[in-house]
């Protein structure tokens, strides 16, 4: 069986993106086993995914398609199916989608691998230590604002020294700086505990309960500088009633939380995922 490769781009809109792009592949001996493709009309620009197997090798095919992408003004990337993202989780107390992820991972079920692991208190060092993963402590507790930018140079190393693909903040409550959220685009994260923009804050869930609304979610999106409003990648929703108390509903968004964040990692992790300014595609 010949390697496998994923091919995502966007670029803007115009006729023959499809016959170029398909017409190099098949020169590179290249077989497409799947193909998406989307074009947004608002903004004139066309997105694809397409898989294909071929004999070539991932630098020559790079090569090969790099003077196609100019031609067309593409953004793109071009990887190997098989390399697996290595993911780097952020963490706080709440440990709900940390323990959901590392057991996703541990059964085969979420395609990643996961060298590290930081949070600004040591709850779940030895969850970590159980998973055979390395385990950071950086606090934060009192910590000043250039402590603060000390500990996220910290991070920094750590994305580096274990050449880090996608961050996650898996409940880490703490808000990235400007600079972090630039040096990260595109490339972290984060599960928020309801619908955007409603319920920001503290206990999202018990504003919920005392406006009576019928409908909570947990959002997954790409982290940025405005605080919980970056590209949304996926969303889940399930329905309460009057008689659900607040730990009640806490607990259903809990599992919210880990569905959600779940799905984003895997779609990012299997390059389904296209950023459209504050957008995404999502090709599943």
């Amino acid at each position: 069986m010949n390697p496998r490769f994923v091919l995502k781009l966007s670029c803007p809109d115009r006729a023959g993106i499809v016959h170029a792009v398909t017409g190099m592949l098949l020169q590179q001996g290249g077989n497409i086993l799947t193909s998406h493709q989307h074009g947004d009309a608002d903004h004139a620009r066309f997105f694809m995914r397409i898989e294909f197997e071929a004999q070539a090798e991932e630098p020559a095919l790079q090569a090969a398609f790099t003077p196609l992408a100019a031609e067309f003004g593409m953004d793109w990337e071009l990887v190997a199916r098989a390399r697996k993202t290595r993911v780097l989780l952020l963490v706080s107390k709440l440990g709900h989608c940390l323990n959901d992820l590392l057991f996703r991972v541990q059964t085969g079920h979420l395609p990643i691998e996961i060298p590290a692991i930081v949070s600004n208190h040591r709850d779940f060092y030895q969850l970590a230590a159980s998973h055979n993963i390395p385990f950071h402590h950086f606090p934060l507790l009192g910590a000043t604002e250039a402590q603060k930018a000390a500990q996220e140079d910290k991070i920094r190393e750590v994305v580096a020294d274990n050449q880090i693909d996608l961050v996650v903040l898996a409940r880490y409550m703490q808000i990235l700086s400007p600079a972090l959220c630039r040096d990260l685009s595109g490339k972290a994260i984060n599960i928020h505990h309801s619908f955007l923009p409603s319920f920001k804050g503290a206990k999202p869930y018990h504003q919920a309960y005392e406006r009576g609304v019928k409908l909570i979610g947990a959002t997954a999106h790409y982290v940025t500088s405005d605080l919980d409003e970056g590209p949304i990648i996926e969303q889940e929703v399930a329905r309460i009633d009057h008689s659900m108390p607040p730990e009640q509903l806490v607990g259903i968004g809990r599992d919210m939380e880990c569905v959600a964040l779940a799905r984003a990692i895997q779609w990012h992790a299997e390059h389904r995922v296209l950023l459209n300014g504050n957008r995404t595609v999502v090709f599943r």
